[in-house]
């Protein structure tokens, strides 16, 4: 398929389907865009200067998903651990009651 960046045209293969790669050709060359309009670059470095902007946003993206799936970890073992507490209380509930229940009968003896 063929899309434009940049105001040029670009053939591109993918197994992906051609709406993403039509939106990604967008996103690309709106970014592209922006850098051109902010700088005033030539085409050339104004195309390095968004693949270091987009890097850049890619690694902090990355970098919280890592924080987030840690944080998920973590919440998931404390989770985990309340359930298993919980579980423990209501053995020993039941314990209690089954042990007051057996007293209960033996004094009706």
């Amino acid at each position: 398929m063929t899309v434009t960046v940049g105001g040029k045209p670009y053939t591109l293969v993918s197994s992906d389907p051609p709406e993403y790669v039509r939106r990604v050709a967008d996103f690309v060359d709106r970014k592209l865009s922006e850098t051109i309009s902010v700088t005033q670059l030539p085409s050339a470095q104004a195309a390095v200067l968004t693949c270091f902007n987009l890097a850049e946003d890619l690694i902090r993206a990355q970098d919280e998903n890592a924080m987030l799936c840690r944080r998920m970890e973590r919440i998931q073992r404390q989770t985990a651990a309340e359930r298993q507490a919980a579980a423990e209380s209501r053995a020993a509930a039941e314990r209690i009651v089954q042990e007051q229940t057996a007293i209960s009968g033996k004094e009706t003896d």
